[in-house]
């Protein structure tokens, strides 16, 4: 009995440390798997576990990138401290949108959003878009192509962007690097700066769950969420790695297609069952 929950923790932890990070919806994926692997937990330690199995994919973001975003490393000039000092002030800026709107609002976009059919139909839109984003820029050079040279001003359009993941099935990731492209930021750029704002804004996210279950947990709770979020921090490096690769000679159009494919499937799946 045990093991099986473990298995099935572990599994929805490789799911999340997949999905997290490329552009196709964690929430989409979780609740189609949801649907063939439920765990013996209440419908409260659920909600709470769907988002607090971020803080393993949230490490993974935190070791790949920890130079590039220690500001106290000693190896760092002066100069090179500032600009890490000045990728935090953008990521701050950045995150302040969907923060502000997602602790006001967090049990309404739930209760609201939370289902089938907005998953699917999100899935397929943003999908559309990107194909649509990615040919429309097919021949333009981005204009943002480091750090240094993203503004503040393009920042905070970024995470205006990223207000459009609240709604369940857009992709935190997605929202964010379909913004970046469309303000003129390369993707190399656009999927860093998405992974860099995922930190603060997970951590918050998983620190207002956690507050809003309590800390009761039993130890087969414990023992389900520390499992999924160990498997989501190993399976997020290769994620995160992968994408990087990928994105240096190719563009975003098969995520587009990959999401249009499985919201048809979430849409038909659900519709065939109800």
């Amino acid at each position: 009995m045990i093991f099986i929950e473990l298995l099935k923790a572990a599994i929805l932890g490789i799911v999340e440390g997949i999905t997290e990070w490329l552009p196709i919806s964690s929430t989409g994926h979780m609740i189609l798997v949801e649907e063939f692997i439920k765990l013996n937990a209440s419908a409260e330690f659920m909600e709470m576990f769907r988002v607090v199995i971020q803080l393993g994919a949230i490490l993974a973001v935190v070791l790949l990138y920890f130079n590039k975003l220690n500001p106290f490393s000693p190896s760092k000039s002066m100069k090179e401290k500032r600009d890490t000092m000045q990728i935090w002030f953008k990521v701050i800026v950045g995150v302040i949108p969907a923060g502000v709107l997602g602790v006001l609002f967090d049990d309404w976009f739930d209760e609201h959003f939370y289902n089938y059919f907005v998953v699917a139909i999100t899935l397929i839109v943003y999908g559309i878009l990107f194909i649509i984003i990615e040919n429309k820029n097919k021949n333009k050079m981005p204009q943002v192509n480091s750090f240094q040279t993203l503004t503040y001003s393009t920042a905070l359009g970024i995470g205006i962007f990223q207000v459009l993941s609240l709604i369940p099935g857009t992709s935190r990731s997605g929202s964010t690097i379909l913004g970046a492209i469309i303000l003129g930021t390369s993707r190399g750029v656009a999927a860093e700066y998405s992974f860099f704002m995922s930190i603060p804004i997970m951590f918050g996210a998983s620190l207002l769950k956690l507050v809003k279950f309590g800390l009761n947990f039993t130890g087969m709770e414990v023992a389900i969420l520390v499992t999924g979020m160990i498997v989501a921090f190993v399976v997020s490096i290769v994620a995160i790695r992968f994408l990087m690769r990928y994105i240096r000679n190719n563009d975003f159009k098969a995520f587009g297609w990959y999401r249009i494919v499985l919201g048809a499937l979430v849409l038909g799946y659900f519709m065939i069952l109800g």
